[in-house]
């Protein structure tokens, strides 16, 4: 158990570094004025396909792995 205290902290450093970087590289599929509610008619919506996809699933992933490891340093 003590090994998991002393290592708990780098591995969150380590998964939100790995997270800020994915969440960065991804395309931006929104202008800026459908952040702020406003209609974008102009987007068209499409598939994710290769390395974009592949993005979009580890950005997901680091963001679970992330958010558990964030409840188990609570929960020690």
């Amino acid at each position: 158990m003590q090994f998991i205290v002393t290592i708990l902290p780098f591995v969150q450093v380590v998964l939100s570094v790995m997270l800020v970087a994915a969440i960065l590289l991804q395309q931006r599929g929104s202008s800026v004025g459908g952040a702020f509610g406003g209609d974008n008619m102009g987007t068209t919506f499409y598939t994710r396909r290769g390395a974009e996809k592949v993005l979009f699933r580890a950005t997901v992933i680091l963001g679970i792995l992330f958010a558990l490891s964030a409840f188990l340093s609570l929960y020690i």
